[in-house]
């Protein structure tokens, strides 16, 4: 016989959609439980945790290190701001597809989102890519529907929910500023 609590199967947590303008102000990140593979989350300031997020936009900038390992930094720009993106050696799949796609150039990213201070206190926050494809302008348009739909949920969520209240507690904005980035990035997408 065997336990099922030891052979539990390995889920990824679901990628979470959000605009450059959310995560680059988005500062909080803990860890959810003691053991040393439980997942560690940033809570979003729309009051939305992510192990791990979905983006889009335009890729602008391609910066390609060579040291002991081959390393890219990217820009990715989508209507409310900036991504800062990286793929290294740990990530082959991701350094593979950014290698072969050419700036300027749409692009959706799946990556984990990192939090980093600066030497002068400043709040940094990068995405480690785990896959990114070239696609055309109407992927990007229908992410920025899709991410104005989920934004707008999540700031019209119930305040009972913790992330939410702990959101609203630590980022202290309000709704209304959520709701311009949300029209910004709708005002992009030519119907």
């Amino acid at each position: 016989m065997s336990d099922n609590s030891v052979y539990r199967k390995y889920e990824r947590e679901p990628a979470k959609r959000v605009f450059a303008a959310e995560l680059r102000e988005a500062f909080h990140h803990f860890r959810e439980g003691t053991d040393e593979k439980s997942p560690t989350f940033l809570l979003l300031p729309t009051g939305e945790r992510c192990n791990r997020v979905f983006i889009a936009g335009t890729l602008t900038e391609k910066k390609k290190s060579e040291g002991e390992a081959v390393f890219y930094q990217v820009r990715v720009v989508d209507p409310t701001g900036t991504f800062f993106v990286s793929a290294g050696s740990y990530q082959p799949e991701a350094l593979h597809q950014i290698s072969t796609i050419e700036s300027p150039a749409f692009v959706v990213i799946v990556g984990k989102p990192g939090v980093f201070q600066s030497p002068d206190g400043r709040n940094l926050v990068s995405v480690r890519a785990e896959a990114i494809t070239a696609v055309d302008k109407s992927v990007v348009d229908c992410w920025i529907l899709d991410t104005a739909r989920l934004t707008l949920d999540r700031i019209e969520k119930e305040t009972d929910d913790p992330d939410h209240q702990k959101a609203a507690e630590i980022y202290q904005r309000q709704p209304d500023f959520w709701r311009s980035k949300i029209r910004d990035a709708l005002s992009s997408i030519q119907l």
